[in-house]
């Protein structure tokens, strides 16, 4: 198996999920965006494509041009080729975009460990129909999609009180997921040291808050990386 990974920052990788290809022999081929390198014209001979998160907005094309190619990947990838995809986070709000929905920001910013909650279309879904009806996973946006009810190749799969679109997929290969199951028990420190999320993280949380936080989410790992190999088992089902 080839996975294409879209990295926006290096810290914000595949994570826990990168762990488990890695073991498998999965190739990886990683295109760090933030640091110019660039994505392939021939996106046809990779079997998947990972899209992370990252500190910039969908909106920030300006700042960063390479967002433009990177939302055409997708679209060829997910729209044309109709390969497997999934997008975690900003990646998420990427193939919000995609699909033809808008990337807003949200009423109130989600951070910390909190619950999703699935709805009747999980049970019959491929990648999530083993999950629960809650889980707690890691929260760490402030930007959200809406505007895709009208497209009827989008299911929404799961939602928070704030979040509509916390899972959504379109059509059966496609997947957007705004929290992070893929995280590691590293990662909460490592991306407490990125100016834009320690803003973040302190503004919605108070001073200190970044040591709470990584308390919070050892306490969930275990069930995080259990969640996080179940999705990647069920996503080789479809490469």
């Amino acid at each position: 198996m080839d996975i294409i990974v879209l990295q926006h920052i290096k810290i914000e990788d595949p994570g826990y999920i990168k762990d488990l290809m890695l073991a498998d022999g999965v190739k990886l081929t990683t295109i760090e965006l933030d640091e110019g390198e660039k994505i392939p014209n021939d996106l046809s001979k990779f079997d998947g494509m990972f899209c992370m998160g990252g500190p910039m907005d969908t909106y920030m094309e300006k700042e960063y041009p390479w967002l433009i190619e990177e939302k055409k990947a997708i679209e060829e990838f997910v729209i044309n080729l109709k390969k497997p995809y999934l997008g975690f986070c900003l990646g998420c709000q990427l193939l919000g975009e995609v699909v033809g929905g808008k990337v807003v920001k949200s009423s109130t910013p989600e951070i910390g460990i909190m619950d999703i909650n699935f709805n009747k279309e999980k049970d019959k879904d491929n990648f999530f129909s083993k999950f629960p009806e809650q889980i707690k996973s890691l929260q760490w946006h402030s930007y959200e999609v809406q505007g895709i009810e009208n497209n009827k190749d989008v299911t929404l799969l799961a939602s928070s009180p704030e979040t509509k679109y916390q899972i959504f997929k379109y059509q059966n290969h496609a997947y957007g997921i705004q929290f992070h199951i893929e995280i590691k028990d590293t990662t909460v420190n490592e991306w407490g040291c990125v100016p834009e999320y320690k803003k973040a993280l302190e503004d919605q949380l108070g001073e200190g808050a970044l040591e709470k936080f990584d308390n919070a989410a050892k306490d969930n790992m275990s069930d995080m990386n259990n969640y996080s190999k179940i999705l990647y088992e069920n996503f080789k089902t479809i490469l």
